[in-house]
């Protein structure tokens, strides 16, 4: 163990290293990558992603960032390719080899495999002059001076170059394909991400009860509204339209300033022009307007009419705080 070093220190060094070496990898960049995005473009097929050892890993993140980015992706370890996994390739599959050495046994051995099949390949490799640059159709440099290990051995810089390129892949066809976000919800409709891309205010609203009061409702009726319907307020009408909004700090503020309560009606205690927002906007959008205006609650109009309330906790709820 070498106690002169500090471990800030080491980590320090080992960020400098890696992300030199990463912004260099556009000094890398030539005419083989727009051909390759365009190879894959032109494609019937999906893309197979190959490699071993830690390659291998990173193909399976390059495969995972492909798919969910629009560009139907399939890990195939290199190693179980030659015994008897080659049948994952199809005839319009574009095959993607990773190897920082490019002379990786198992990948020597698939790669006249590959060609047999007539499948483009394009080879994601740091040494062009490897079996796998001059057999690839297409390269992608991935070359790294030295790795962040110490002894120059463990993959960690070249494997974060990898993984860049890859992403600079995915994000190229992303681009050019026009993938937008209503496309990224597709893929993704699970979890916080997903409900910020499609959850709109309707869906949510329809859970709720809808509290209902018109501007010569008693008070003390409103309070009922307010309390039955558990949101903290309730909405004031007139001939269906929204002209206002009793909340529980108008009641407090009623409270403190009349002893005598029973005269008094909706339209005494509420607030008028109260927030609103469309049922058809995303729900995420909800979110923001009650934290830019540091309210909890929003009434929600459908074409003007009346719909019901969204409240801060339904959001929060769906992962959306």
């Amino acid at each position: 163990m070498n106690i002169n070093s500090s471990a800030i220190d080491i980590a320090k060094r080992t960020f400098q290293n890696e992300s030199t070496s990463i912004a260099n990898l556009a000094n890398l960049l030539n005419n083989q990558f727009e051909l390759a995005v365009k190879c894959i473009l032109q494609s019937k097929g999906r893309v197979i992603i190959s490699g071993v050892g830690k390659s291998a890993l990173i193909a399976s993140k390059i495969v995972a960032t492909l798919n969910s980015t629009g560009t139907p992706a399939i890990f195939m370890h290199a190693a179980d390719a030659i015994h008897g996994d080659l049948g994952t390739i199809l005839k319009d599959d574009v095959v993607i080899c990773i190897s920082k050495s490019g002379n990786t046994e198992e990948i020597k051995m698939l790669i006249p495999l590959i060609k047999r099949g007539k499948n483009k390949l394009i080879g994601l490799t740091g040494n062009l002059d490897s079996v796998l640059a001059r057999q690839a159709d297409f390269v992608l440099n991935t070359h790294i001076e030295k790795e962040a290990c110490p002894n120059n051995l463990a993959p960690t810089t070249s494997t974060t170059a990898q993984l860049v390129m890859g992403d600079a892949l995915a994000i190229a066809l992303l681009e050019i394909r026009g993938f937008s976000s209503e496309d990224f919800a597709k893929y993704h409709p699970g979890g916080s991400l997903g409900k910020r891309l499609y959850l709109r205010v309707e869906d949510i609203v329809s859970n709720n009860l809808k509290p209902h009061v018109t501007l010569d409702t008693p008070v003390k009726k409103a309070i009922v509204e307010i309390s039955e319907k558990m949101l903290g307020v309730t909405a004031v009408t007139d001939q269906g339209k929204v002209v206002g909004i009793i909340t529980d700090g108008d009641i407090r503020r009623m409270l403190n300033q009349h002893d005598n309560i029973k005269n008094l009606t909706a339209s005494d205690i509420m607030t008028k022009n109260p927030k609103t927002i469309s049922s058809d906007v995303l729900a995420i959008k909800a979110m923001e307007m009650l934290r830019e205006n540091g309210i909890s609650q929003l009434l929600v109009l459908d074409k003007g009419k009346y719909r019901g309330v969204i409240h801060i906790h339904n959001l929060i709820n769906e992962g959306l705080g």
